[in-house]
């Protein structure tokens, strides 16, 4: 199969969660949201079940990559997993742990392989894998090893939210605020801007990308006044990263960086903790923003929100980011093709 023709690899995620409900809500939408063929790594009398609970006309195949793209058409694409899922929405069960992993690793698997041209993710429950001994904190660190097990060297995975409106970067991710100031180095500012410079470039098509480099401490430590990590840490780091040759701009106060006027002059906001670059997009894309994984040798999307426990399997769950996370990733496969062909 080519890789411009390879389906994308979409994983169930947490079983019990509203993963399956907005996969078959995807699909019915792949003609209104012109939606690239995609398959999903489930177990398939299980999708059928939920289909029929959530009284949604999705017939299942259960077929390999290499027939998925001629079904997508009149079924959702099920790569069986071989192994029995029976968790009920929100009550996750001893099946949920082993079926989300194995979708992980075998969607992995199928991009290395050429199978499948990107992997998209479904919202996993990080206390039901760690239940089940999990030892990475969360999907972009397990995608960071999954990638170290197939080309011999672990990246280091960034996480970026994107949407038409802003792309944020957390530098330091799921970590306690107390430790962040701790956490922050030149040398992890700089190679996180390293990775975010060269992906949206490679991948995005921006070909002189801007950077926007958050501060720390309020008003971006008003010269020490209010913090020193801003003129010790982050202005040497941002120094570094100009004189590569990488156009970036910081420390900036955080409070003045989102807003409409100051979006336009940046590609990308590089923030210093998960919620200084979490705030602002939920706030500003909510049901369309993207989780993008950077610095991987394949291109990994997903949806921005969690499991949503309370509403699973009740036909409420809304799929605008799942098929935001489709959308993209076929559009930064297709921009990976184009850069490896260059």
């Amino acid at each position: 199969m080519s890789a411009a023709a390879a389906p994308l690899a979409l994983t169930i995620g947490e079983p019990a969660g509203i993963g399956p409900d907005i996969a078959l809500l995807a699909w019915l939408r792949r003609d209104a949201a012109a939606l690239p063929a995609f398959a999903l790594l489930a177990d398939a009398a299980f999708m059928a079940a939920r289909a029929r609970r959530l009284g949604l006309d999705v017939p299942i195949a259960a077929v390999g990559f290499g027939a998925a793209g001629a079904a997508f058409s009149h079924a959702l694409p099920v790569l069986d997993l071989g192994m029995p899922v029976t968790a009920e929405p929100g009550a996750p069960d001893a099946s949920s742990a082993p079926a989300a992993i194995a979708a992980i690793d075998r969607a992995v698997a199928a991009v290395v392989a050429g199978d499948a041209s990107a992997v998209v993710t479904n919202p996993i429950a990080k206390h039901v894998l760690y239940e089940a001994g999990f030892r990475q904190p969360g999907h972009t660190e397990y995608l960071a090893e999954l990638a170290g097990r197939h080309f011999g060297s672990t990246p280091q995975p960034v996480m970026m939210l994107w949407s038409p409106r802003l792309a944020v970067v957390p530098v330091t991710i799921h970590v306690p605020l107390s430790t962040v100031p701790g956490r922050l180095t030149e040398s992890l500012i700089v190679e996180t801007g390293r990775i975010v410079a060269r992906d949206l470039a490679a991948r995005f098509g921006t070909p002189h990308p801007r950077l926007a480099i958050a501060g720390l401490n309020p008003h971006a430590g008003e010269g020490g006044a209010l913090g020193t990590e801003d003129d010790a840490v982050i202005a040497p780091a941002v120094a570094a990263l100009r004189a590569e040759g990488i156009a970036a701009r910081g420390p900036l106060p955080a409070d003045t960086l989102f807003h409409e006027a100051a979006r336009k002059t940046y590609d990308a906001a590089l923030c210093m903790y998960h919620d200084q670059a979490l705030i602002p997009i939920k706030t500003l894309a909510f049901h369309d923003a993207v989780n993008v994984t950077l610095g991987l040798p394949f291109v990994r999307t997903s949806p921005d929100h969690g499991t949503a426990f309370d509403i699973a399997g009740t036909g409420r769950a809304e799929p605008s980011s799942l098929i935001a996370a489709l959308g993209l990733a076929a559009r930064l496969s297709a921009g990976s093709r184009r850069a490896r062909a260059a």
